[in-house]
């Protein structure tokens, strides 16, 4: 095979390489901006689902807001609105990761009834008997934050548990467990 083959050969598979592969690689790796709830500083996780996406975009002050009190590293997980879209209240989590994996998580649930409503939030670390963080009473704009940090394995696959409740001694109106942090 001549030289002048080989070359050619070699160009076009070089071309092919930066015409398919490196689009897609570009386009799997989301940029610092597209990150970021519209509006704000607040960053979302590579794993933030479009749902979440939509809310944080239509609640910036309350994404700033839970943002701030969860503190510096964390991103927004998840927002979602409970029971449904009813909307009672939001439930946004947020979390923090080192080079070993995730190193806290954060949670807070936005009161978004008129007045003052009895709600609880809970956070509880991956462990058979943990030692969950708890913010009760009654709220007239949120519960928490509830924040732990650790190493992953702590961390990882915490559980969070939002409740509010029709009046002080009335049915739950909200009663969800969702996972505090990404989990397999």
């Amino acid at each position: 095979m001549s030289r002048a083959l080989v070359r050619a050969a070699a160009f076009g598979a070089a071309l092919l390489t930066s015409a398919f592969v490196t689009p897609a690689a570009t386009a799997a790796t989301p940029t610092v901006d597209q990150l970021r709830v519209p509006g704000t500083t607040v960053q979302l996780t590579s794993t933030a689902s479009a749902g979440t996406k939509a809310i944080a975009a239509q609640e910036t002050k309350a994404v700033r807001a839970t943002a701030t009190m969860c503190g510096t590293g964390y991103k927004l997980n998840y927002a979602e609105r409970l029971p449904d879209s009813r909307r009672y209240g939001t439930l946004f989590s947020y979390t923090k990761t080192n080079s070993q994996g995730f190193s806290g998580a954060c949670a807070v649930f936005d009161n978004n009834m008129p007045g003052g409503m009895k709600m609880k939030l809970k956070l509880c670390p991956n462990r058979v008997h943990p030692t969950c963080k708890v913010d009760e009473g009654l709220f007239t704009e949120y519960a928490g934050p509830v924040k732990i940090e650790g190493s992953h394995s702590y961390v990882f696959c915490s559980k969070v548990t939002a409740i509010m409740w029709d009046g002080i001694a009335g049915p739950a109106i909200i009663d969800a467990v969702r996972s505090a942090t990404p989990c397999d």
